[in-house]
C-alpha cells in the first residue's frame, strides 16, 4: 500500500532497491514495452517525421490555448455538453459533489482518468457516502489494495501475476487462487459487469478534447471506457485545460504516435468519439454529459514560454519505460500522481517546489526520456529550469513559481562565491590546489565503499617510466 509523499523521497527510493520483487517485476515489464516501442517504429526516418508532426501540432495548439478552450467550450455547448471549469482540485471535487448529490447518486463507475487521481477524487467521494469504483482492469486491482497507480498507463504494472491473484484472494469471495491471466481478468470483468448497471454516474478522462467540434476523444483497450460512458444516465468527463486541440484531423497523428509510443500498438481496441447526450429517439447513451477542464497549476507552465513545452505532453508513458530512475525504483517511491521524467516537470507546478525540490534532482540528464518522447520535450532541459528556480529568486520577466528558491541553501551561495573568487584569482587557486593535495590523507574518504567495488584499470598498476619505455620498443 502506498502512502508515499515526494518530500521522503529519498527514502522511498532506497526502500524500492531494496525490494527484489518489485524491481524484477519492473526489469520484465520495461524490457518488454521498449521492444514493443521499438518494433513499432521500425523505420527510423518514419519515427522521426510522426515525432515533428506530432510536436507540431501540440505547439501550434498550446500557442493558441486561450481561444481554443472557448472555442471547445461553445462547440461542447452546442452539442448539449455542459462545461464547468474547476481552478484546482478543490473546486473539481466540489463540481463532481454538486452533480452526485444532484442525482442522488450512491455508485459512480470510473474508466480509467489520470487527472481524477490527480484531484483525489475516490477519497472525496468516499467521505461523501458515494462509491467510485475504478473499472480499468489494473485501477482495480490497486483499488482493492487500497493502492495507487505506479505508472499513467499501466497502473498495476508493480504486481506480478502471483500478487494480483492474492489481492483477488482476499477481496473477492469464492475466488480460487491462480497465476493463469485469462482467469484474473475474467474475475475482474464478472467482478464489475454489473457494475455498469447499477452506477447513477460513469466517469472518463479524456485523451483529446476537439475545440473544432466540440468532440471528447478516448483512448482505451478494454472497453470499460465505452461502457462507463454509454450506460449509467450521467456521464462526467475531466481532463486538464493543455489537452485541447484545434481540429479532428489533429486527432490521426496524435493517436498513431500515443499508442505506439504508450504500448507499441498500431491502433487501440477502442476509440471513443463523444459528442453529446442521447438525443430524441435513440436508445442508449447518457442523457447528461458535463466536461470538467482544469487547471491545477497548468496555467503557471503556460505562462512561462519555455516551461510551456512541458503542457505538450499526450500522457504516453514512453519517457517512464526508458528512464534508468524509473525502471529501477517503480512510481510509487516519487509520492506523486504524475511518476518519472513527465512527473518530475510537471508535479511541480501542481503541487510547488517545495514539496517537490526532491525528485527534480532525480534525473541522471542522460537524455533517454527526450529521446522516445513522441512529442519532443526536452525534459532534461526543463530539470535543469526547475532545479535552478528551486534555488534561486526569481530571474527578472519572469513570473515566481509556487515554491520559488525552496531549495536555497545559504551555505552553497557561500561556497560557490567563494570558489568564484578563488577561480578568478590564479595564484590563490593554485595555493588552495596545493593546500588541497596535501590535506589528501588526512580528509576522510567518503568514496570509499564506491571505489572498493571499482576494478582498477590494469595500465595503473606499472609504473609512467616503464609504459614510456614499452612505447619506445614498441616503435623501434
Amino acid at each position: 500500500m502506498s502512502h508515499n509523499r515526494p518530500e521522503r523521497f529519498h527514502q522511498q527510493a532506497h526502500d524500492a532497491l531494496k525490494d527484489s520483487e518489485l524491481r524484477g517485476n519492473f526489469r520484465g515489464a520495461m524490457d518488454y514495452l521498449r521492444n514493443k516501442r521499438r518494433d513499432a517504429f521500425p523505420d527510423a526516418s518514419e519515427e522521426n517525421a510522426v515525432r515533428d508532426r506530432s510536436e507540431a501540432i501540440r505547439k501550434r495548439c498550446l500557442s493558441k490555448l486561450p481561444e481554443l478552450l472557448e472555442k471547445l467550450e461553445v462547440q461542447c455547448q452546442r452539442n448539449g455538453i455542459q462545461v464547468h471549469w474547476a481552478q484546482d482540485s478543490n473546486e473539481a471535487n466540489a463540481i463532481f459533489s454538486e452533480l452526485a448529490a444532484k442525482h442522488s447518486a450512491k455508485l459512480m463507475v470510473k474508466g480509467k482518468s489520470m487527472v481524477s487521481e490527480e484531484i483525489g477524487l475516490n477519497h472525496h467521494m468516499e467521505k461523501l457516502g458515494v462509491q467510485c469504483l475504478e473499472s480499468d482492469m489494473g485501477e482495480y486491482i490497486v483499488q482493492l489494495d487500497g493502492d495507487t497507480p505506479s505508472h499513467i498507463i499501466m497502473p498495476a504494472i508493480h504486481k506480478n501475476k502471483q500478487q494480483v491473484s492474492d489481492t483477488f484472494e482476499h477481496n473477492i469471495q469464492d475466488f480460487t487462487p491462480t497465476t493463469d491471466v485469462d482467469r484474473l481478468i475474467n474475475t475482474g470483468r464478472t467482478m464489475l459487469r454489473q457494475a455498469y448497471q447499477d452506477a447513477d454516474i460513469g466517469i472518463s478522462g479524456v485523451n483529446f478534447p476537439v475545440a473544432e467540434t466540440g468532440t471528447l476523444c478516448l483512448v482505451e483497450n478494454e472497453g470499460n471506457g465505452r461502457m462507463c460512458t454509454t450506460i449509467p444516465d450521467v456521464h462526467i468527463a475531466i481532463t486538464g485545460i493543455e489537452k485541447v486541440v484545434e481540429f479532428l484531423s489533429d486527432i490521426p497523428p496524435l493517436y498513431s504516435a500515443l499508442t505506439r509510443s504508450a504500448t507499441g500498438q498500431n491502433i487501440t481496441t477502442y476509440f471513443n468519439m463523444i459528442s453529446g447526450p442521447r438525443k430524441d429517439g435513440e436508445l442508449d447513451g447518457p442523457r447528461e454529459v458535463h466536461l470538467i477542464l482544469l487547471d491545477n497549476g497548468r496555467s503557471q507552465a503556460y505562462h512561462d514560454e519555455e516551461l510551456r513545452k512541458t503542457l505538450q505532453c499526450i500522457r504516453c508513458g514512453a519517457c517512464m519505460n526508458h528512464c534508468p530512475v524509473y525502471t529501477r525504483i517503480g512510481g510509487h517511491a516519487y509520492g506523486t500522481v504524475y511518476p518519472g521524467p513527465i512527473g518530475k516537470i510537471i508535479s511541480p507546478h501542481m503541487m510547488g517546489l517545495e514539496s517537490t525540490k526532491s525528485i527534480i534532482t532525480a534525473s541522471s540528464l542522460c537524455g533517454a526520456c527526450e529521446e522516445v518522447c513522441p512529442v519532443r520535450i526536452p525534459i532534461p532541459a526543463m530539470l535543469q529550469r526547475l532545479r535552478q528556480e528551486a534555488k534561486h529568486k526569481a530571474s527578472t520577466g519572469h513570473e515566481p513559481l509556487r515554491g520559488q528558491d525552496a531549495d536555497e541553501s545559504k551555505l552553497e551561495k557561500v561556497a560557490m562565491k567563494g570558489f568564484a573568487y578563488a577561480a578568478s584569482h590564479p595564484s590563490l587557486y593554485h595555493n588552495a590546489l596545493s593546500i588541497a593535495r596535501k590535506m589528501n590523507g588526512v580528509i576522510p574518504n567518503h568514496l570509499g565503499n564506491w571505489t572498493q567495488c571499482r576494478v582498477k584499470p590494469k595500465f595503473a598498476t606499472v609504473s609512467l617510466k616503464a609504459r614510456i619505455a614499452k612505447r619506445k620498443g614498441d616503435k623501434q
